[in-house]
């Protein structure tokens, strides 16, 4: 069962008592000062029907169970881990599945965080569970907070001194292009430079026995600088929602998974859409994004479909195409 929570969310951290989500509420409890929103920790419990041997349905809701006292107890670490937060904070238990009651709060949320694992409702595999399903369903930007973001010590750990750039992932799809905005939002809000990336990936391996079925050496020069005259494009478009951002760009020989992996090590915040131009439709998370997800070296923040009066005419457009 989920509960309407009147007013906004905020940043919105799924939390568990895990090493990963204190990396990820340490991450959010940061987002929402610099942006001046308010942080919303939540944590979620189930108990099987098996175990319980409840008949009606809201007594695991309601009741004081053990599963609902261990989640209570879950939210106490999230508050002593924020003894010292200036900022708002609100702090919610949800019957229900970890992904789903994050995915529906979502909707009233700026953007929600999560580690890349968990334990109990939010326990998974090399990505888990949860971080792996919410990109993917929710309605606001995702971040995915992995292991190796460093946790900061010290009087006032959620003010940031990283300078280090955001980086979006682009190709020609209207997912990019909004990825791009929100990655612009992003570096804006943070003082740090923007760095747009394009992946060229290699030939197909077949073009290693039969190197004449290939463009030649100058074909492929004048590719990369068609692809580069489109960045230009790009950066020229968003100079003009953010004129006093620095942006730069770069086209990079290579499978876009591997180019911003690599980009992760270098970046506060890599962002990606949830679909590329060569993911296919009915995808709810594109290869390159779900990829990603499970290999980075840092945040990840997955933008889902939208509209925005700021994209182009044509990706306006292709935008309304999308939602019909």
């Amino acid at each position: 069962m989920i509960h309407h929570i009147n007013g906004t969310l905020g940043v919105l951290v799924g939390f568990d008592g895990s090493e990963h989500a204190a990396r990820a509420l340490q991450w959010a409890a940061a987002e929402a000062t610099r942006r001046e929103l308010p942080l919303t920790v939540m944590t979620a419990f189930t108990v099987p029907r098996t175990i319980s041997g409840y008949t009606d349905s809201t007594t695991e809701v309601t009741g004081d169970t053990l599963a609902r006292q261990g989640a209570e107890e879950i939210l106490e670490e999230a508050r002593d881990l924020l003894a010292d937060y200036p900022g708002p904070v609100q702090s919610h238990v949800e019957y229900g599945d970890a992904a789903g009651v994050l995915v529906a709060h979502s909707a009233h949320a700026e953007i929600a965080v999560v580690g890349a694992r968990g334990r109990g409702g939010f326990i998974g595999r090399v990505l888990g569970s949860v971080s792996s399903a919410l990109p993917a369903h929710a309605s606001c930007p995702t971040v995915v907070v992995d292991r190796s973001y460093q946790l900061r010590t010290g009087d006032a750990p959620w003010l940031s001194t990283d300078q280090r750039p955001v980086t979006v992932g682009m190709d020609s799809s209207h997912g990019s292009k909004l990825a791009a905005l929100r990655a612009a939002e992003m570096a804006a809000a943070h003082g740090v430079p923007l760095r747009i990336v394009l992946a060229v990936p290699p030939l197909d391996g077949t073009l290693l026995w039969y190197p004449e079925l290939g463009p030649r050496e100058d074909e492929h020069q004048r590719h990369r600088r068609e692809l580069e005259d489109r960045l230009q494009v790009v950066v020229r478009w968003l100079t003009e929602h953010f004129e006093h951002l620095v942006i730069s760009c770069a086209v990079i020989d290579g499978l876009p998974v591997e180019v911003l992996r690599e980009e992760t090590t270098a970046a506060q915040l890599t962002v990606v859409g949830t679909r590329g131009r060569t993911g296919l439709a009915s995808a709810l998370l594109g290869s390159t994004s779900s990829s990603l997800l499970m290999h980075a070296a840092g945040p990840v923040m997955v933008v889902p479909e939208d509209e925005d009066s700021r994209l182009p005419d044509d990706e306006k457009h292709e935008s309304a195409a999308h939602t019909r």
